[in-house]
């Protein structure tokens, strides 16, 4: 991890932003996962401004409460790493599903088996649109109580539980391999048959369609609006973000973000905790 402590790097200044695309926890939220008043007031003068803002997350739907009163204009949010758009108008617990991209049953079953045989002792999650399914063996990483215990094979079955929502992605844990490791590991057993990604200190993988990422959703939701990706600024921290903000035309890894993302990123700002998505905004809006 980088020092929190790094001033910003500001790429040169190019053509106008038209979009902000935001992950959330280690980026936009504090560690309390809290907005801070500066953050607040910048995301609200870059609307005033003109440049509509999306928060990115691998948070499903009925964990955005947090930001669901900072939305503004379409009131939108890209969830579960792309695997779905949601409209937070209606307040927390009323959000609406505008656009999903759902995992096959077909490929999150293969991406069970082939990644039981690479790393034994993984153990699943199923999220849902609306529902949330578990192995008996799951840690409780979530806060929440599942829907189902089952084993995931029993999960993703077509007569399984929840047959009339489609699956949004599939969590994979695994108690004792490195993070980094895992991922790679996974990456390579799985193949084509899903995207895998990770966003947890712990060894705890996000599985979700092939094609489905922050970075395509978010590419989607800019071609509908005729913004260009050279037109969009980016922030992240963790490898799920990678694909985000190398898509971006400009792109900012946070002071307390993964090597990776440092690599990817044309430029770096301060951590999530000194408000580090708020700096460049403030910066950029000088420039305007």
């Amino acid at each position: 991890m980088t020092s929190a402590t790094r001033q910003p790097e500001t790429p040169a200044a190019g053509i106008p932003p038209r979009l902000i695309a935001t992950d959330l926890d280690g980026t936009l939220l504090r560690d309390d996962k809290s907005v801070s008043p500066r953050t607040v007031a910048a995301l609200a003068a870059a609307e005033e401004a003109g440049i509509e803002v999306f928060f990115v997350t691998g948070r499903p739907a009925r964990w955005m409460d947090v930001v669901s009163e900072h939305v503004h204009g379409h009131g939108l949010a890209i969830c579960g790493n792309g695997a779905a758009v949601v409209d937070l108008h209606g307040g927390p617990g009323a959000h609406r599903f505008v656009k999903v991209r759902e995992l096959a049953r077909e490929n999150a079953l293969d991406a069970v088996r082939l990644l039981r045989e690479a790393a034994p002792g993984t153990v699943y999650a199923v999220e849902q649109t609306y529902g949330f399914h578990q192995e008996p063996d799951y840690p409780k990483l979530h806060m929440e109580i599942p829907d189902n215990l089952a084993p995931a094979e029993e999960l993703l079955a077509e007569d399984g539980p929840g047959t009339a929502e489609p699956v949004l992605k599939i969590l994979a844990y695994h108690p004792s391999i490195d993070p980094d490791a895992f991922l790679t590991l996974s990456r390579l057993a799985i193949g084509d048959r899903a995207n895998v990604t990770r966003s947890s200190p712990s060894a705890l993988l996000e599985i979700s369609g092939p094609d489905v990422s922050k970075a395509s959703t978010l590419a989607l939701c800019c071609a509908e609006r005729g913004i260009s990706h050279e037109q969009v600024v980016a922030f992240g921290d963790m490898p799920n973000d990678v694909e985000m903000l190398t898509w971006a035309g400009q792109s900012y890894a946070m002071g307390n973000a993964h090597p990776d993302v440092i690599a990817a990123a044309s430029g770096q700002t301060v951590a999530n905790n000194d408000d580090g998505v708020a700096v460049v905004i403030e910066r950029m809006l000088e420039r305007l």
